[in-house]
């Protein structure tokens, strides 16, 4: 055995070298990974082998490029671009060995291989997309050749993983095999000895036509994948560029194709939307760290979970935990609301495109309906999910105290109310939190765990560590209305609503947001969830353009009639005429003078107001980092992550351009929400950043 670099090493069995990388968690393509696998291609032909297998310890192939050398500041090593030349030219054949995962770079390592092996619990793919980038080391070059062209643009435009099945059906391994990493070796190597004895071609996957050649010139089959993708795809770069380049594997000769590739990756690489991507990428992560607990922090067991309320919310929240595995009692106030909730939720698991029957009833078989809260004794959380009424929430939580059993997480499905008031009424404040989750809870990413003044450190460190169990990315935060999402969404939404009394139309205003990359604006939004929610005629004041619209008759797309007109049959909306009119009338009465209000003003004073918010949030320690606060508006509201996030985003306009257009605002428009926060202030003032910026 010979060290080739400290995560690379040299072995033999019998005349076969095997080049074994061993660099933990992930086997990614450090420096030295790259160094070490380019030395070892010369170590073993120079040592008389007769075929190479590349081989990874631990539990994966290359998983990917070393993101942390993105900036630069690697030690001076052998480029990919090299080892993968060392690959192709080897004069004896080389075999990937594969397990685990081959992604990205790793992917792109194995393609230069002669032949590939893998264990049938492998995992390929190219997610170079969702960080906003393509495959930059020939990789949108090989895999059409391996897989054709259609495979080929489907994974890379989604980063989707396959598995062995599906890689032997397409021909991206030659051949798949049972059992671990030993048997791994013992195939591969085998392999080697068949390729040798029967004098196999050193195959370089660079050199294959047949499969691209089938859409050659075929400028209908990327037409068509343009459209299927467009709706899903809106505003991103990295999709589009690597349909492109897949165009040039198909209609160019591969070094041509190469330096497309390579130019398009250059593109990405020093855009701003990638920049965002790999930003946030790191964000994620980041927000599962809460300082102050460790690893060692224990955690409360949760075999069992309850969950109050059959509605809309609960039903999401039970799913969650039978998609985990973790059974749940869900209660409710009587047998005919029970039924139509789990009726709700079996509806929802049948529509899922995976459902079988077998995994419906496996599903369903883990959720236990109840009208007797006392159900909830044995249950080691148990979280409410009722109506937003503080009284209600206080009388709920104190008959759970009674009921649960010590050392049982309490927890709030509030959007905004104080967890530290719910807690109050509680003999043990210290297993209260708050758990907001986003509706349709089932399908939503993000949960706020919002932890009160007595919440302890082992409930905090079970409710994150929760998040990751149920498939959710949790932000922790602290108590104030609104906590950190809606207590910024309330700003847009106060900005939208004075931007169509001055002149804009709720088209406008939605338009723009639309076009900046949310899925759909506020006023498009109020009409899917109903504007009578929460709204009562014998208490409506008629001060507001949401009264003005109950009180005419327009609840959104429930009655086809809101701000806008929906079609009956297809729901598109239209801009109803009669409804601008209607608020051009209300806002004269209010003294509103009706002017001309143009995109940028619309766009600005949605999220600038939007950002001194976060600001503040951050200078009252309700955020942990800037960071986090990106996270929340990614995953809760829709903010398109090509842009960060409104942290990041802040930080790429430029924050004194922030503070010059705060104090335009707070003069012309004026307002609590333009009040400019004094931590944006500063950070304008001394170069820094709202990302970067940690409590």
């Amino acid at each position: 055995m010979a060290e080739l670099s400290q995560s690379v090493r040299l072995e033999h069995d019998g005349d076969v070298a095997l080049v074994v990388v061993n660099n933990p968690p992930v086997n990614a393509l450090s420096w030295h990974v790259r160094q070490g696998l380019f030395d070892g291609m010369a170590a073993a032909v120079e040592s008389g082998a007769s075929a190479i297998v590349v081989i990874c310890d631990g539990r994966t192939f290359i998983a990917g490029a070393d993101i942390s050398e993105f900036g630069g500041g690697a030690p001076e090593a052998a480029g990919l671009h090299e080892v993968q030349a060392a690959m192709e030219d080897a004069p004896v054949p080389v075999i990937a060995a594969i397990h685990g995962t081959a992604l990205g770079g790793g992917l792109e390592v194995a393609l230069c291989a002669h032949y590939r092996v893998a264990l049938d619990s492998a995992k390929f793919g190219l997610p170079e997309v969702n960080l906003g980038l393509l495959p930059g080391a020939g990789g949108t070059q090989r895999l059409p050749r391996l897989t054709g062209v259609p495979k080929a643009l489907e994974m890379m435009t989604s980063g989707r993983h396959i598995g062995a099945e599906e890689a032997s059906a397409c021909g991206l391994i030659d051949e798949a095999v049972a059992g671990d990493v030993d048997a791994l070796r013992a195939a591969a190597v085998a392999f080697a000895g068949r390729a040798v004895a029967e004098n196999l071609p050193l195959a370089k996957v660079r050199d294959r036509d047949d499969k691209v050649a089938e859409h050659r010139g075929d400028e209908q089959v990327f037409a068509d994948f343009r459209a299927s993708i467009a709706r899903k795809t809106r505003g991103f770069l990295a999709p589009e560029y690597n349909i492109q380049c897949v165009e040039a594997a198909a209609n160019l000769p591969f070094e041509e194709g190469l330096a497309v590739e390579r130019r398009l990756f250059g593109e990405l690489m020093t855009g701003p939307q990638s920049a965002a991507q790999r930003y946030y990428f790191f964000a994620e992560r980041a927000a599962n760290k809460v300082p102050g607990i460790g690893k060692d922090t224990p955690k409360i067991p949760i075999e069992r979970a309850g969950v109050l309320g059959a509605g809309t919310m609960g039903g999401g929240i039970a799913m969650n935990f039978a998609n985990a595995g973790i059974p749940v009692t869900i209660v409710e106030r009587d047998q005919d609301a029970l039924d139509r909730g789990l009726a709700v939720v079996k509806k929802n698991y049948e529509r899922s495109r995976t459902s079988t029957p077998e995994s419906v009833a496996a599903r369903m078989a883990l959720i236990t309906g109840s009208t007797d809260k006392a159900d909830f004794a044995d249950c080691d959380i148990v979280i409410e999910a009722v109506f937003e009424d503080m009284d209600l929430k206080k009388s709920i939580f104190t008959e759970l105290d009674a009921i649960c059993k010590p050392g049982a997480v309490l927890a709030s499905n509030t959007s905004a109310l104080d967890i530290n008031e719910i807690a109050s009424v509680t003999s043990r404040p210290e297993s209260v939190i708050g758990l907001h989750f986003f509706s349709p809870a089932n399908v939503m990413k993000l949960l706020e765990v919002v932890r009160g003044d007595a919440t302890s450190d082992e409930v905090i460190a079970t409710s994150m560590a929760l998040a990751k169990t149920i498939g959710k990315i949790g932000a922790l935060v602290g108590v104030c209305h609104g906590f950190v999402g809606n207590r910024m969404l309330f700003q847009r939404s106060l900005e939208a609503n004075s931007i169509i009394l001055e002149g804009a139309t709720p088209a406008q205003v939605d338009r723009v947001l639309y076009d900046f990359g949310f899925p759909m604006g506020p006023f498009a939004m109020s009409d899917l969830a109903g504007l009578d929610i929460g709204w009562k005629a014998e208490t409506s004041t008629g001060d507001t353009v949401r009264d003005l619209m109950n009180e005419s008759g327009r609840k959104g797309q429930k009655n086809g009639r809101g701000y806008y007109t929906y079609d009956p049959e297809t729901r598109a909306a239209t801009p109803d005429p009669e409804v601008e009119a209607m608020i051009a009338e209300f806002a004269a009465g209010k003294g509103h003078e009706q002017r001309d209000v143009t995109d940028d003003e619309v766009l600005e004073r949605c999220l600038y107001a939007m950002v001194n918010e976060g600001a503040k949030i951050l200078e009252e320690g309700i955020a942990i980092r800037g960071s986090d606060v990106d996270v929340v508006w990614v995953n809760g509201y829709g903010w398109p992550v090509y842009r960060g996030g409104p942290m990041h985003w802040a930080d790429s306009v430029g924050l004194a351009e922030v503070v010059e257009k705060v104090r335009h605002y707070a003069e012309t428009v004026g307002g609590r929400q333009w009040e400019l926060s004094p931590l944006l202030e500063r950070l304008a003032a001394e170069g820094g950043s709202l990302a970067s910026y940690s409590n």
